[in-house]
């Protein structure tokens, strides 16, 4: 998978998975990186699908609508790339925090439904439930962060709400910041990301 790893100061520190939104790039989210843990490692990555022309992490049917065998698809590539690239750049595998924004925070989210130990914890900000109808695995000792606009078109706040009920089901502890916005990211939700997550490390 295209990316970017920048080594951090802190090698005991996490490294930050940063999973960009539709029509991103491995570029987009390292300044929330660098306003998160500047003396984190961060690894950067791109989505391998195309939407007319637009980078993605999976297909999708129709707007809110997932291609589900493809999501699960997705996910174990991402999960698989990540156990080599902690192999390649020599970074801690149980150590990894995913910051992802409205298709990054979809595979993110799918990562944790999917898989017990891919990541130690996750910043969703705009996410969608990634499935539904499966038992998760024993998320104990994972947390999750979860930021949603009240006024948000393509994730209503019932969606965020019932993210967060699936991840707390499965034991992981979890927490919503609301802003009264859209699907935009703001830089006040990142900075309440930032807050959580300097009690969490």
């Amino acid at each position: 998978m295209k990316h970017i790893y920048q080594k951090g100061a802190d090698s005991t520190r996490p490294t930050l998975l940063l999973l960009h939104g539709t029509g991103g790039n491995e570029h987009d989210l390292i300044p929330l990186a660098e306003m998160i843990d500047r003396n984190a490692s961060y690894l950067s990555v791109r989505g391998n699908v195309l939407e007319y022309g637009m980078p993605r992490f999976f297909k999708r049917l129709a707007e809110g609508v997932f291609d589900i065998e493809d999501l699960i698809a997705r996910t174990k590539e991402l999960n698989e790339f990540l156990d080599d690239a902690a192999k390649e750049y020599e970074f801690d595998r149980n150590n990894i925090v995913a910051i992802g924004y409205s298709n990054g925070a979809n595979i993110a989210g799918s990562l944790l439904f999917h898989y017990e130990n891919a990541l130690k914890a996750a910043i969703l900000h705009h996410p969608m439930v990634p499935r539904r109808g499966i038992a998760l695995p024993n998320l104990s000792g994972k947390n999750v962060f979860i930021t949603a606009g009240t006024n948000d078109p393509i994730c209503p706040s019932e969606e965020s709400e019932e993210l967060k009920a699936l991840l707390e089901k499965a034991n992981a502890t979890v927490e919503i910041h609301w802003e009264n916005h859209g699907h935009q990211l703001t830089r006040s939700e990142v900075e309440a990301a930032a807050s959580w997550y300097q009690k969490l490390v």
